[in-house]
C-alpha cells in the first residue's frame, strides 16, 4: 500500500450556527492541521460525526476534502455502514471521488457472526479499487474482530490495513498495516513496527505526535507528556471535546449535532486546563 502517512487526523466536521456543514471552516482546519503535523485525514469518520451526516453531506465532504487536499497529504474516506448495500454504495462513490483509501467499520448493531463479517467485507472489497483499512472498535460495534479474523480478511483484495481501537488486540497482523485507533497507544504501535495512528489529539499536538514518529529515542518521553491531554479529551465524546478545544483556540467549528451535545462548563474546564498545561492557549492568544 502506498504510504498514507503515519499521523492521520480523524478530522471533525465543522457546522455553522444553523448546523449545516461549514465547508470553508473544514478546508481551513485541514490546511492548518497539514501545516502542524498531520500527514493525512480521515474524513467522515466517528469524530467527523458521520452518523449524523446525510449521504449527500457525507459524500460532499469527501469530495471537498479531495479537491482541497493540502499538497502531499492523504485522504481516507469513512465508508462504513451496518447495511452492506449502503457500505458498498459509499465505497464505490468514494473511489469515484478520488479518496486515497477507505476506512470501513464492521457492521454495528445487527452484529453479524464471523461468516457474516467476511461476507460483508467481500462485497465491500469488490466495490473498491484502492486500499481499504478495516476498523475494529468493539466498544461501538458490539463485536470484536480478533486478530485471526483480521488476518483472514487481509486475504481479500484491497484490504490492506486496520485501525485497531481495541487495545487488547494490539499486535501486528499478517497482511495488514496496523494503525493505532486510540491516541494513548500510538507509541506502542510505532514501537512494534506499525504504520502509525488515526488520531484526534493531533488536532492540537500534531507536531509532538509527528516527533513520536521521527524521534524514536524520545518517543516514550513525548508519549508520557501527552497522556494527560489524551485523558482530558476523553472526558466526553471526542467530537464534543475536540470541537470545544478548537473553539477555545479560536478555530470556528461549531458544536456537535444531536444526539451529541455541547461541552458543559465542567467539561470545558477540563479541556481548557489540559490545553493550558501544554501552552496551547498562550499560542492561540499570541
Amino acid at each position: 500500500m502506498a504510504s498514507l502517512g503515519a499521523i492521520l487526523t480523524a478530522i471533525v466536521t465543522p457546522f455553522d450556527s444553523d448546523q449545516r456543514v461549514d465547508g470553508d471552516a473544514f478546508v481551513a482546519l485541514m490546511h492548518h492541521l497539514a501545516a502542524n503535523g498531520s500527514d493525512g485525514f480521515v474524513v467522515a469518520g466517528t469524530t467527523g460525526e458521520a452518523a449524523t451526516l446525510s449521504d449527500e453531506e457525507h459524500l460532499g465532504l469527501i469530495d471537498l476534502a479531495v479537491r482541497e487536499c493540502p499538497e502531499g497529504a492523504s485522504i481516507v474516506a469513512g465508508v462504513g455502514s451496518n447495511d452492506t448495500r449502503h457500505a458498498v454504495a459509499l465505497t464505490a462513490r468514494a473511489c469515484e471521488l478520488g479518496a486515497d483509501a477507505l476506512l470501513s467499520v464492521n457492521p454495528y448493531y445487527n452484529r453479524p457472526n464471523r461468516r457474516g463479517i467476511i461476507a460483508h467485507y467481500r462485497e465491500v472489497a469488490r466495490a473498491a479499487d484502492r486500499p481499504i483499512l478495516l476498523y475494529n472498535i468493539p466498544q461501538r460495534t458490539g463485536s470484536d474482530m480478533p486478530n485471526d479474523l483480521l488476518a483472514e480478511l487481509a486475504q481479500l483484495d484491497h484490504i490492506e490495513g486496520v485501525k485497531q481501537a481495541n487495545n487488547d488486540n494490539l499486535a501486528l497482523v499478517d497482511g495488514l498495516d496496523v494503525y493505532a485507533g486510540n491516541d494513548d497507544v500510538l507509541a506502542r504501535v510505532l514501537d512494534m513496527g506499525g504504520a502509525g495512528g488515526i488520531l484526534t489529539a493531533s488536532h492540537f499536538v500534531g507536531p509532538e505526535m509527528q516527533r513520536m514518529v521521527s524521534e524514536p529515542d524520545q518517543r516514550a518521553a513525548i508519549d508520557a507528556g501527552l497522556q494527560d491531554l489524551f485523558g482530558a479529551l476523553g472526558v466526553g465524546p471526542l467530537a464534543m471535546t475536540i470541537k470545544a478545544g478548537l473553539g477555545l483556540l479560536g478555530r470556528p467549528v461549531g458544536i456537535p449535532r444531536l444526539p451529541l451535545v455541547e461541552a458543559s462548563d465542567d467539561e470545558l474546564e477540563v479541556v481548557r486546563g489540559a490545553l493550558a498545561r501544554h501552552g496551547l492557549l498562550e499560542t492561540a492568544q499570541a
